[in-house]
């Protein structure tokens, strides 16, 4: 049975399942993120390290999780989705006890780290085959819904955040709060994955082989020969970058750059990230209406302008200002880009992964760069590698045009200008 009739024979209760499976997919990656994030202060305390060890102990995360984006597809190809998400969620799931583990039982900074390097290896490898099984769903519904997919991440970090609040009010030391999540964990990934139904495409015969694992395993490494990819990869890059930054740099660009208070700096990002999510929640019929090159264009141009206002502004209204068009400009590029990787279902995985990988380099990668060199030439003044970075990904953006079945062809390219 081929991937599109395994599709098309689901009910639509069994749809929806599958839709609500996936929503609580995304929303677990954000809060075990965001679980983390909010216990640093209190690991750096316990363990007595400096910010050089943290930087190493977040470093160590991200190299962990850029190798799980290289091997997604690799490991998709031989276990399939349904039997890789699982595995890689309760991968994280154990890192994040480990990073508790290590802070309250052990005191032991390689303990903590051995965490991480779990923790960002499996939600490297679970980021892929989220978005895989998200752009399958997308398609089957013949409207754009990644971008809802995206936001229900946002939506974790900031149940995460708020965990990490309560927690800490509460006295609840690391352990405490990790193991609490981690079995939350747990029972999302048993019950969303049950809930996945199998596909073809990227779930084979657990029994099946010799050349048919290898026919799919070189399927996975196939998108890094397409030149598509990296034009995906560019228009993945230049957005991470600026969500990213964002994220590290914009409330330190308001008060250093701009000689705001604290509070407004904060006040900012805020403003940045409510932009970037209410994008994110109600984007899809605009893409739908204009196409996706259109609404990429559209978003670099919000992006730039946002950007090149933030950094000139005569006032700080004008910098919040530029802070909104900036958020507006960040929220769709990535969403869309893995929507745009996974238009061909029997590739999916394989260029979900690849171009997935270029992103995150630049998301996790990004802002220490921007930092060293800020130290030279300023922060606001290093702003500007943003701005032309957002530059190039509207340029790109023509790779992202849906590679539709010949029947949609016609009508998907009018739409994409």
């Amino acid at each position: 049975m081929t991937n599109a009739a395994t599709d098309v024979a689901l009910s639509p209760a069994r749809v929806l399942r599958w839709k609500a499976a996936i929503f609580a997919v995304f929303l677990t990656s954000g809060l075990s993120v965001a679980t983390w994030a909010s216990r640093v202060p209190a690991i750096k305390t316990a363990l007595g390290i400096d910010n050089t060890e943290v930087g190493g102990m977040l470093m160590g995360a991200g190299v962990a999780s850029i190798l799980g984006l290289s091997m997604a597809a690799a490991l998709m190809a031989r276990f399939g989705a349904r039997r890789g998400m699982l595995a890689s969620m309760l991968t994280f799931m154990v890192g994040i006890v480990l990073i508790g583990v290590g802070t309250d039982v052990v005191g032991s900074f390689p303990v903590v780290l051995a965490g991480l390097i779990l923790f960002g290896f499996g939600n490297g490898c679970v980021d892929v085959m989220m978005n895989v099984e998200a752009t399958a769903i997308e398609q089957l519904a013949k409207k754009t819904i990644m971008p809802l997919f995206h936001a229900f991440f946002s939506f974790g970090t900031v149940i995460g955040a708020g965990l990490g609040v309560l927690a800490v009010n509460l006295g609840v030391d690391v352990l405490g709060h990790t193991s609490a999540v981690a079995g939350l964990i747990a029972v999302i990934a048993i019950v969303a994955v049950a809930n996945v139904p199998r596909r073809d495409a990227v779930d084979p015969d657990p029994a099946e082989h010799g050349a048919g694992w290898r026919e799919r395993l070189h399927v996975a490494l196939s998108a890094w020969r397409e030149p598509r990819t990296y034009l995906l990869g560019v228009i993945m890059l230049g957005m991470s970058f600026a969500e990213g930054a964002a994220n590290d740099w914009l409330a330190l660009g308001v008060v250093e750059g701009h000689g705001g208070e604290e509070a407004l700096g904060a006040v900012g990002l805020t403003i940045f990230s409510v932009a970037m999510t209410t994008v994110r929640v109600l984007g899809g019929p605009l893409v739908d209406r204009f196409g996706r090159v259109t609404m990429l264009r559209a978003l670099a141009v919000s992006a730039a302008g946002g950007l090149t206002l933030f950094i000139l502004a005569p006032n700080l209204p004008l910098v919040l200002v530029g802070a909104a068009l900036w958020g507006i400009g960040a929220s769709l590029g990535f969403p869309l880009g893995m929507s745009a990787a996974a238009d061909d279902p029997a590739k999916a995985a394989a260029r979900v992964s690849a171009a997935a990988t270029i992103g995150y380099v630049a998301f996790l990668a990004g802002p220490p760069v921007l930092g060293a060199i800020s130290d030279t030439i300023g922060l606001l003044n290093t702003l500007w590698i943003i701005v032309a970075l957002t530059v190039a990904s509207g340029i790109a953006s023509g790779a992202a045009r849906p590679l539709a079945p010949a029947r949609d062809a016609a009508d998907r390219s009018r739409a994409d200008g």
